[in-house]
């Protein structure tokens, strides 16, 4: 080498000196800065205004003084560029990173930079640090990611990056730090080779959307103390080193993983958050947290755990949060739990939790959170619960809660919202609840309190929502809840209120919902609620009101729902509801209003029902009424009225019922109206019409009720009446019609209730048994009627003098006719005799065959071979064999020796250890055994033993249907044609047991856990009345609440129409509503295209959208699931109606026309 440069030549030695001294004098490191400086300078020039402003101090050519860099000390060269939070706006594309060569640190974080990701970034072969997180950052991850060699530190987080995670990632073996979460549309797997990054501390993938299993070589980072997957669509086994590591953070929720919680996780000493929420992991509830002693956040909840909740969890001395909610947990809530001392939100809700609430809560006094909703916990709110200062949220609703609220409750001064809605919480509101003067919300309905509202309410200012209905309060409303002025939702119907409405109602002007109905208020309409544009909903019907309520309403853009009826209101009705564009229901029967219907109503575009009857207006139907194409009730009987009915009524085309009667209406009956092809009543009787009845309401298909009584109707009774098949209710009495009545056996097949009374009719009664069965008031009074009725006179047996040639002719063609049908149907009869006989052989032999096979014979079998055949097939009941658990037993798989496989649901003991009422239970096996439904589980036997009692049931393969809607798999494998099947087949099993059996069964507990499917998706229904099993002083005896909370409701005649309610919304949502259903009656969307709303953000989005057939049944079975939900159980309608409705849905839809909210919930009913 020294030879080589000995042999350059002079000139060569002198140039490699220059250089090598103008390379490191201060003359380069000009240079080198200028450089640097214009490339910044060129980017600074494409961001927006405001950012260039942002970045004033970047002029001239030394950027080493400028806002966010740095350099180094020697080189005088940029090594670090920060600008974390300044308001940037901009793209990377004009930054020349080729012109930063030693930058080690480049963080652009919390601005509002967007585009792509530069795809030269690669160049910076320094960079240590980049950090380019919550941006508006768009496009793929660079390849060229992966050439940054020195990188120790990445974030590309909360940006809106796409594509996949690029596999050149795993080359940055120095990484300690890899987060790239809430990137929403990255989409692909884990890279396979993520274990390379052997020193990574913290990995953070969490929201991006990914698919795929963990890749097994993440083992190889051991160093790992950070690991966030969570909100992905990560699917198989977790590898199970990962729950061997040395972590301190981790989080697995919402993804579809396989398997259970690894035992090994709870061995993590330093772990001090695990969020393992929908995960998809399942199994027991863990029982040894005793090693977490750091742990501050856990997570638990929506996977399905069983079990109870262990004692152990009292040793999480350091626990912040506590989430256990939505699992299948039981037993009692242990007191260990009061040694949480650190605990701040504690959510245990929606599991099977009984027993007390500990008095040990008293001591979680830094608790600011706590759930205990839908379980079954009984007796009383522990007064302790006053010591919870700093307790913010305080969930208690959907239990079996009893006695008085404690006056303690006073004492929690940082209390925002109280909710112990549906218990059985009696006695007075306590006065001290006036002390929480943060409140915003207090919801109480649906429980036994009873007393006045006490008056210091009036302190808490600061309440948007207070919600009492349903209870046993009176007296007067306190005069000092007028000092509320940021009510938005007051809610006291169905209690014994009486006096005045609060008159500063809507003095905020912040009003959105305001029901007062079923109570005895008296007085005017509050005078705030005249200019309350905020008002979305207004229920003050079935009270005694009274004034002139002309101009007593105002302009409300917002409204939905209006009803006023049963009171003593007068005055007229004014124009200005016609500027109410929302409104759906008008509703203001039974009052004293005067003067005409104003043709302002008309504008109301989106009316959907509109009840006047009952009061005393006058002057013509308006026609413009026709224009309202989305109105589906139209109730203006029983006024004063007069004139034709303008034909422009019959352009209604979503009408379901029209009532006119009562009025002094006249003229003919427009023809028209048989084109309603939507109707289900008419009722235009006690009026003056004239003329014949059209024939073309034989088109009304689906007509249920048709009363043109009390007319001047003439002529005679069109035959095509005959082929109304829904019709139920027929009365034409007190007019002159004559003739015959046109109908023949196999007419009119719902046909119950017939009135023909006060006409000329005369001949044969039809051979249908509404009329053969009709009392004489009902025939009375016609011209010669005769039958097969009690109260007529039999009819002539022949008539050989009338028409005999005719007759004589006719018999000669039909004679021949008649006999070739004879012989044929003997014929037929000799083939069927023999097939059947055959079938029957073979059948003998299939029964002879398969009798061993099956065990079960009711109340005929070995009892105790079967039983020791159960406890043998299920291991003693081994949780191996579990595949349930309820409230009151869990269900396990036994398959038999013979090889049937049956359903074991066996008894949880009691906990005073008595036995079952034997006698209820066998009272009740023997009622269920007398139900023969193709719906209803088969019950083959039961058991009561000292050691296991059980029943046992036929098994049904695809399981609870809870299960279905909880598995994303089976889900989707669950259609819209097979929801709406089964949907159907709870509606006719519980039909079945309402009105086709004797005695009655009510079964009180129908919720998505006790509806099982078989191979075929056929719904059963199963699980009855085990509570009947309890000691007569447990608090779920059955004169108490039985059921699963959020389906049932208080019991009643009704409870299982209520239940089917929340069920069918559960199949079609694919998980349980909630408080959807008290969320949509209050809120603003609430009266428009509610039925938009559903399709589109609320029905199971797993599935695609439906369509054609299917969506309009989705859509009627919506409706009439909102009807079964109507607050009061008398207002609900049957089993035997919902069916009727269920099984004409697909008729009775028109596209754009909103079915859900369209009319007040209860309207189905006929009670």
């Amino acid at each position: 080498m020294l030879q080589k440069i000995k042999l350059l030549p002079m000139s060569c030695l002198i140039l490699f000196f220059y250089v090598f001294v103008i390379a490191t004098s201060p003359h380069a490191a000009t240079i080198i800065q200028g450089s640097e400086a214009d490339a910044l300078l060129k980017w600074k020039a494409s961001l927006d205004n405001n950012s260039r402003a942002l970045l004033s101090s970047w002029n001239g050519n030394n950027p080493c003084s400028w806002e966010g860099i740095t350099c180094d000390n020697d080189s005088k060269s940029i090594n670090k560029v920060n600008l974390t939070d300044i308001g940037l706006k901009g793209t990377l594309q004009s930054l020349n990173l080729s012109s930063l060569p030693k930058i080690r640190t480049l963080v652009l974080k919390n601005n509002s930079f967007y585009g792509a990701v530069p795809h030269h970034i690669g160049v910076m072969s320094n960079l240590d640090t980049l950090d380019l997180s919550l941006n508006n950052l768009s496009g793929n991850i660079p390849k060229s990611v992966g050439n940054l060699s020195k990188l120790s530190y990445l974030d590309l987080s909360f940006n809106y990056l796409i594509g996949i995670i690029p596999f050149e990632i795993t080359q940055l073996v120095g990484l300690y730090v890899l987060s790239m979460g809430s990137n929403h549309d990255l989409s692909g797997s884990i890279p396979q080779e993520i274990g390379r990054l052997r020193n990574l501390t913290m990995l953070d993938i969490s929201s991006c959307n990914l698919i795929g299993t963990i890749p097994t070589s993440i083992e190889k980072i051991t160093n790992m103390s950070h690991l966030d997957v969570a909100k992905n669509s990560l699917s198989g086994n977790i590898p199970d080193r990962i729950w061997k590591m040395d972590l301190k953070y981790l989080s697995f929720s919402t993804n579809k993983f396989n398997g259970s919680i690894s035992q090994n996780i709870f061995k993590a000493r330093n772990l001090e958050l695990l969020h393992l929420q929908k995960s998809g992991l399942s199994g027991f509830m863990p029982k040894e947290f005793k090693m977490l002693g750091n742990l501050i956040d856990l997570d638990i909840s929506e996977c399905d755990l069983t079990g109870s909740i262990p004692i152990s969890i009292g040793m999480l001395a350091n626990i912040s949060n506590l989430f256990l909610y939505s699992n299948q947990l039981i037993g009692q809530i242990p007191r260990e739990i009061g040694n949480l001392v650190n605990l701040q939100r504690l959510y245990l809700g929606n599991n099977n939790l009984s027993g007390f609430i500990p008095h040990e809560m008293g001591f979680l006094k830094q608790l600011r959170e706590l759930d205990f909703s839908i379980n079954h916990l009984s007796g009383p709110i522990p007064s302790t619960i006053g010591n919870l200062s700093n307790l913010g949220l305080f969930y208690l609703y959907a239990n079996h809660l009893i006695g008085s609220i404690p006056n303690e409750v006073g004492k929690l001064h940082s209390l925002k919202t109280i909710q112990l809605l549906d218990n059985n919480l009696s006695g007075p509101i306590p006065p001290s609840i006036g002390n929480l003067v943060n409140l915003n919300s207090i919801i109480l309905f649906q429980n036994n309190l009873s007393g006045p509202i006490p008056s210091t309410i009036g302190n808490l200012t600061k309440l948007t929502i207070l919600n009492l209905f349903s209870n046993e309060l009176g007296g007067n409303i306190p005069k000092e809840m007028n000092r509320i002025t940021n009510l938005k939702i007051l809610q006291l119907s169905d209690n014994n209120f009486i006096g005045h409405l609060p008159h500063n109602i809507c003095v905020g002007g912040m009003l959105t919902n305001f029901t007062a109905s079923n109570n005895q208020f008296t007085g005017p309409i509050p005078k705030s609620l005249k200019n309350c544009s905020s008002l979305i909903r207004v229920r003050l019907q079935k009270n005694q009101l009274t004034g002139n309520i002309t101009d007593g309403f105002g302009v409300y853009p917002h409204l939905d729902y209006m009803e006023l009826s049963e009171n003593n209101l007068y005055g007229h009705l004014s124009p200005n509801w016609g500027k109410c564009k929302s409104l759906t229901s008008l509703k203001i029967s039974n009052n004293n209003l005067t003067g005409n219907i104003p043709q302002e109503l008309a504008e109301t575009i989106n009316l959907h029902e509109l009840n006047l009857s009952s009061n005393h207006l006058t002057g013509k139907i308006p026609k413009d009424l026709g224009n309202l194409s989305l109105l589906i009730k139209l109730s203006i009987s029983n006024n004063h009225l007069s004139g034709e009915v303008p034909i422009q009524i019959a352009s209604l085309q979503a009408l379901t019922t029209l009532e006119l009667a009562t009025n002094n209406l006249s003229g003919f009956i427009p023809r028209r109206l048989g084109r309603l092809s939507e109707l289900i009543h008419l009722n235009l009787s006690q009026n003056k019409f004239e003329g014949n009845i059209p024939v073309e309401f034989g088109r009304l298909n689906v007509i249920e009720d048709l009363d043109l009584s009390g007319n001047f109707m003439n002529g005679t009774i069109p035959s095509m009446f005959g082929v109304l098949n829904h019709l139920e209710t027929l009365n034409l009495s007190h007019n002159n019609l004559s003739g015959t009545i046109p109908f023949s056996s196999g007419d009119m097949l719902s046909l119950t209730i017939i009135d023909i009374s006060y006409n000329q009719l005369e001949g044969p009664i039809p051979s249908i048994p509404a009329f053969q069965q009709a009392p004489i008031e009902a025939l009375r009074n016609n011209k010669d009627l005769c039958g097969n009725a009690s109260s007529l006179k039999p009819c002539p047996t022949s008539n050989r003098n009338h028409n005999t040639h005719k007759t004589n002719k006719k018999l000669v063609v039909i004679l021949p006719i008649t006999l070739g049908i004879f012989l044929l149907a003997l014929f037929g009869y000799g083939i069927s005799y023999y097939l059947f006989r055959t079938s029957n052989t073979k059948e003998s032999k299939v029964a002879e065959e398969s009798h061993t096979e099956n065990l079960f014979s009711i109340w005929s079998f070995d009892g105790k071979m079967v039983y020791e055949n159960i406890v043998e097939a299920t291991e003693e009941f081994d949780n191996k064999h579990l595949i349930g658990v309820g409230g009151h037993g869990s269900v396990y798989k036994a398959e038999l020796p013979t090889g049937q496989v049956v359903a074991v649901k066996k008894l949880h003991s009691l906990q005073n250890g008595e036995m079952s009422n034997l006698k209820a239970f066998a009272s009740e096996i023997k009622a269920l055994t007398e139900s023969r439904h193709r719906n209803i589980v088969k019950l083959y036997g039961y058991c009561s033993h000292p050691l296991h009692s059980f029943l046992v049931y036929e098994f049904l393969e695809k399981g609870s249907l809870d299960k279905i809607l909880k598995d994303d798999e089976q889900a989707t494998m669950f259609d819209w044609n097979k929801r709406v099947k089964s949907i159907k087949d709870v509606a006719n099993a519980l039909y079945y047991m309402h009105h086709d059996r004797s005695p009655a069964i009510v079964h009180r507990d129908i919720s998505s856990k006790n509806i099982v499917l078989d191979l075929e998706y056929v719904a059963h229904v199963s699980d009855f009345g085990t509570a009947k099993f309890l000691n007569p002083d447990a608090s779920n005896w059955t004169s108490n609440f039985v059921g699963t909370f959020g389906y049932t409701a208080p019991v009643n005649e009704k409870c299982d129409v209520y239940s089917f309610g929340v069920l069918s919304l559960e199949i079609l949502l694919g998980k349980h509503p909630g408080d959807i259903v008290s969320k949509l009656m209050q809120s603003s969307t609430a009266g428009q295209t509610i039925d938009a709303m559903f399709l589109t953000d609320m029905l199971d989005q797993r599935l695609p959208f439906p369509t054609n057939d299917i969506k309009k049944e989705v859509v009627s079975i919506i409706r009439i699931a909102f009807h079964c939900l109507t607050e009061s159980p008398h207002s609900r309608p049957t089993m035997e109606q919902v069916c009727k409705e269920i099984a004409i849905s697909k008729s009775s839809y028109l596209p754009g026309v909103n079915h859900v909210h369209d009319m007040e919930r209860g309207d189905l009913s006929k009670e």
